[in-house]
């Protein structure tokens, strides 16, 4: 009699079933963030992710979750990179689509490596819940690093708007992640229990009463302490305000993107800015990344002189987005103030591949993607903050605002924050809300007033405690009110992400050694017990 061979796990109905929940569920995350802010989303779609890694068989099945997981995260929450490939830089629908799935893919692998590296250094049982939080930290915060980095849809962001937010001026965004993971491990430990609970004989129940109590109350702790923290943290005030804050100006200039580098519409262009400067007297004028879309030193010196002018006329000092340099040599995406305090530059230091520089063995790529000026050179990494009208202000370009470790390094000078951006180049998408809510993390790790100045939105201010005003997005206008510098340095300006990321580290060794131990334990005690 021929003996049939079951079919292997990966390719059983219960198997598809799972992967099918992870990327429901990382979809699913996505509404946690900006615009919904539906942030408990964040906490039950992690539980459900560590669960699965608690349940897997192997560490295959747990990166297999993970991967489902990501892909459901990335496709639905930063698909949105597809616009700017086809609809701006021209490159073929399909090719395009492809590309977007592709850098999707790439992304998920990061939480594909955290689960098979939570299952693979621990068994199944509480220890693989502690694993995964600091596994799940660390595969979230190392996608800081390949190719510039892209921190999009960090999950710590979905908690601008939760108790857990009081935790940003100590830990910062992967802080509030490790706390979330806890808690989300927590909440995976309750259910989890529960279902073994209907499923198990009431003897054996009875068998260990201490034992359940004792692992009830660890879950209760993990689910409720971090958000019983999060809420005392911020009742906190870390930073002082100085002086009575000063007036500001947001301009939003609302150029689509397929006419802001075309010659007929520069003049229309420089016309709309200078009237919107000349419109306002506001003490702090802020204009969005490359507002000027040539060189400066292509630039109208009557353009110049008509801004420098106003500006002297009210006491003001204007900041606008112009790139700088020698085409022919070096250039940079920089930002130029005008006005009553001398002239200073500050040149963008971290820039967006493909975007603003080419990496290395991906020249043949501008042959498809045509993106004006994509060989900006970095600038300088020891830059001050600029002293206008009456502040130091930290100023930073476009995504460099997704990046808190670097931000904090103007602090404590920086008595004010400033980021322009152009985030035109993605359309009407969830992309320009996504960095909105980014620039509010920044505001509440660093204390400070954060002034943000795009093409299209979003444009706002953003106070210390991550409260906004906003203009409605793609539509012209300036947005008005009052800023306030603000001195001393948090927790989170003084150390960075290290302690942060130390923890999900350690959380995660932890795990991996307690599990070493009890398996080496019950090895020698099974050897004993064998000798006797």
């Amino acid at each position: 009699m021929t003996r049939v061979a079951p079919r292997p796990p990966s390719l059983s109905l219960a198997w598809f079933v799972s992967r099918t929940i992870s990327l429901l569920a990382g979809a699913g995350t996505v509404a946690a963030f900006a615009p919904l802010g539906w942030w408990p989303l964040a906490l039950l779609a992690l539980a459900v992710l560590f669960a699965q890694w608690h349940e897997a068989d192997n560490w295959r099945d747990a990166a297999a979750s993970g991967f489902a997981f990501g892909l459901g995260l990335f496709m639905t929450g930063v698909s949105w990179v597809y616009v700017s490939m086809h609809v701006y830089g021209e490159m073929a629908a399909p090719l395009a689509a492809l590309a977007t799935l592709v850098f999707c893919c790439g992304l998920a692998l990061f939480p594909a490596l955290a689960g098979a590296l939570t299952a693979r250094i621990t068994p199944r049982g509480p220890l693989r819940l502690l694993g995964a939080c600091g596994s799940w930290v660390a595969l979230d915060a190392a996608r800081n690093l390949p190719f510039n980095g892209f921190p999009w849809l960090a999950i710590g962001y979905s908690q601008t708007d939760s108790p857990l937010a009081g935790l940003a001026p100590i830990a910062g965004v992967h802080g509030i992640a490790l706390a979330l993971a806890v808690s989300a491990s927590g909440l995976a430990a309750l259910v989890l229990r529960l279902r073994m609970h209907r499923h198990a004989r009431p003897a054996r129940i009875r068998a260990s009463p201490s034992h359940s109590r004792t692992a009830l109350a660890i879950s209760l702790a993990a689910l409720s302490l971090p958000w019983i923290a999060g809420a005392a943290a911020g009742r906190l005030q870390w930073t002082v305000a100085t002086g009575e804050g000063l007036s500001v100006a947001l301009i939003q200039g609302n150029i689509a993107q397929d006419l802001k580098f075309e010659p007929a519409q520069y003049e229309r262009t420089l016309e709309h800015y200078a009237r919107a400067i000349e419109a306002t007297r506001a003490r702090l004028v802020v204009l969005p990344e490359t507002a000027v879309p040539r060189m400066a030193t292509q630039v109208d010196p009557a353009f110049w002189q008509r801004v420098r002018s106003h500006a002297l006329s009210t006491g003001a000092d204007v900041l606008l987005g112009v790139p700088t340099g020698d085409l022919s040599h070096r250039y940079y995406n920089s930002v130029v103030s005008l006005g009553t305090s001398p002239t200073q530059i500050y040149n963008k230091q971290h820039l967006v591949p493909l975007g603003e520089y080419i990496p290395a063995g991906f020249d043949w790529i501008l042959a498809i993607l045509h993106v004006p000026m994509s060989a900006f050179s970095t600038g300088a990494s020891d830059t001050q903050a600029l002293a206008v009208a009456g502040e130091r202000v930290g100023v930073n370009i476009c995504y460099e605002d997704a990046f808190g470790a670097e931000i904090v390094r103007a602090l404590p000078t920086a008595s004010l924050l400033v980021n322009v951006s152009n985030m035109a180049w993605f359309g009407d998408s969830l992309a320009p809300r996504q960095h909105l809510q980014m620039s509010r993390m920044r505001a509440l790790e660093t204390g400070r007033d954060m002034l943000r100045a795009t093409n299209t939105g979003m444009t706002a201010i953003i106070h210390s405690d991550g409260t906004t005003q906003t203009l409605p997005p793609f539509a012209a206008g300036v947005l008005e009110g009052r800023a306030q510098g603000r001195q001393g340095m948090t927790p989170y300006a003084r150390t960075g992400d290290a302690p942060a990321l130390l923890m999900a580290l350690a959380l995660a060794c932890i795990a991996g050694l307690a599990a070493f131990a009890t398996e080496a334990g019950r090895t020698i005690a099974g050897r004993l017990s064998r000798k006797r």
